[in-house]
């Protein structure tokens, strides 16, 4: 995990002892299974979330969502700034939203109404050749560009005009594949070999050479021109969500429905949540915001 100059005894001592230095939090959070439930309500977590907008408090929204999803979710709960779609492809910045003198230090690699935008995943394009050719080699996998809204909504449990925002994909593409953990090792190893990556949270995921991590990591650097000293924190449930975890200064793991905790993450030592999705998120949020000096 990185370090900006906070006292790590909070992993013994509880959420306190990271709080003792006034800093600007930056709250990074993951949304399926983490902010939202399994009906995709964030209201369990609405008392955290009006006292992240109280306090002015970034709370950047990083997850496998679309940028058209996490921007339906962003109006929902009533919050703007940055974000990162797809798993760490890309970091969408508002125009304005930082300094000028913030701003003109960033190397943008494209530009459009109302956003700034460093491109980090792979192209959309390239990833659905990629599935292609596994299917081809006989893998049975099926991506979201091969169903049609409708199918995406049965399958994800969205209303049909969430899964048509689903739909718009640009550097990530979930599927399914029901094969053993054999094959699935195959086809892995079959993903890695094409120059991409695979990851498991709701859906198998394939996507280029970027994580939550390099895209959280970036969006810190640029948070810390900004500000002259920052408190880091991050919550999620999966693995994907575990180079996000790992760079943070307070990395928080959310339980699953179950009350389980996700096994990779739970190898870690990061802060538990007390409680399942939203509930957990707001418990634990509340906690580090009361904390804080």
């Amino acid at each position: 995990m990185t370090d900006h100059g906070v006292d790590k005894s909070w992993l013994q001592k509880g959420f306190s002892s990271t709080l003792g230095v006034s800093r600007k939090i930056i709250i990074f959070t993951d949304l399926d299974g983490t902010l939202l439930d399994v009906v995709y309500s964030y209201h369990a977590a609405n008392e955290a979330l009006h006292s992240i907008r109280e306090q002015d408090i970034p709370l950047v929204i990083c997850s496998s969502k679309t940028r058209a999803e996490i921007e339906y979710y962003q109006a929902k709960i009533e919050i703007a700034g940055p974000f990162i779609p797809e798993n760490g492809g890309a970091v969408y910045i508002p125009r304005g939203y930082f300094s000028r003198e913030t701003e003109d230090s960033i190397n943008f690699d494209e530009n459009e109404e109302g956003f700034r935008i460093i491109r980090l995943g792979a192209d959309y394009r390239d990833l659905r050749a990629a599935l292609v050719e596994l299917r081809d080699s006989g893998f049975d996998v099926q991506g979201f560009g091969d169903m049609s809204g409708p199918e995406i909504a049965l399958l994800t449990k969205l209303p049909e005009d969430q899964a048509m925002l689903a739909a718009r994909r640009e550097f990530d593409e979930p599927f399914i594949f029901e094969g053993t953990a054999e094959e699935t090792g195959r086809m892995a190893d079959a993903i890695r070999s094409k120059g991409f990556d695979l990851a498991r949270g709701a859906f198998f995921h394939i996507f280029g050479q970027s994580d939550k991590g390099r895209a959280v990591s970036i969006l810190i650097d640029i948070y810390l021109r900004e500000f002259a000293g920052i408190l880091t924190v991050a919550l999620g449930d999966s693995s994907i969500d575990l180079p996000m975890l790992r760079i943070v200064d307070v990395p928080v793991m959310i339980q699953k429905p179950d009350g389980s905790f996700d096994p990779e993450l739970e190898r870690e030592n990061f802060q538990r949540a007390d409680g399942i999705g939203p509930h957990g998120w707001n418990k634990a949020v509340m906690k580090i915001l009361s904390s804080s000096p």
